[in-house]
């Protein structure tokens, strides 16, 4: 079994006792489903190399029926080979396309736009979504969450580029031909996720992309 694999089961395990404990009828059953979501962070914290205090802080609020953390994208083409994208300040100035976690009160769409608006500058408005990942399905490095990814084609309507932003200190376009050479913020998005969202800049009328 590999690392991915025993990653794959510490998260279905953290998921079954963050349940166990949301619907335990006994302080029975609570001991348990609490004695599984220890070994769950344990497992996570090997993998990870997270801390088990920063895992325990964080699972500590999870509550109610598990479901997958979303992460949303915002896609913007100039032409059909460049691509825009920004520099993380949080992962040492790597590259990837602007966005972050779903926010609570936003629509998909909305959250693209926010994104886009606060890391590069630019007013946009959301078009499409072009693809719906299962991160575990893609070469991203491990991470205790399990998350659903959302790329979100968005057109400029406004706005100006910024080159440093509360998040990231760098924006631009990005030729195709360019992607092999740039460090990327692979927690964020991968070469392939890239060159699959360009694929859509030269054909419009590509098919969502879903895991």
């Amino acid at each position: 079994m590999t690392a991915t694999d025993l990653l794959a089961v510490a998260q279905r395990l953290q998921a079954l006792a963050q349940a166990g404990l949301t619907y335990a009828l006994s302080a029975y059953d609570t001991e348990r489903y609490e004695e599984v979501q220890a070994l769950s962070l344990q497992m996570m914290a090997s993998l990870t190399n997270e801390p088990i205090a920063k895992l325990n802080a964080l699972f500590a609020n999870e509550a109610g029926y598990p479901t997958p953390k979303v992460d949303v994208r915002a896609v913007l083409f100039r032409g059909t080979e460049e691509i825009l994208m920004v520099q993380e300040k949080i992962d040492g100035n790597r590259w990837t396309l602007p966005g972050g976690w779903a926010d609570v009160g936003y629509t998909p769409f909305e959250v693209a736009v926010k994104e886009a608006r606060e890391e590069t500058g630019l007013e946009t408005q959301a078009v499409r979504l072009l693809a719906l990942f299962d991160k575990k399905q893609h070469p991203h490095p491990p991470q205790p969450w399990y998350v659903y990814k959302a790329f979100v084609l968005c057109d400029i309507v406004g706005g100006s580029l910024q080159a440093d932003t509360p998040e990231t200190v760098g924006v631009r376009w990005v030729h195709r031909t360019e992607l092999h050479h740039l460090t990327l913020s692979t927690d964020r998005v991968t070469l392939c996720q890239l060159e699959q969202m360009l694929d859509f800049a030269q054909n419009p009328n590509l098919p969502t992309l879903c895991d």
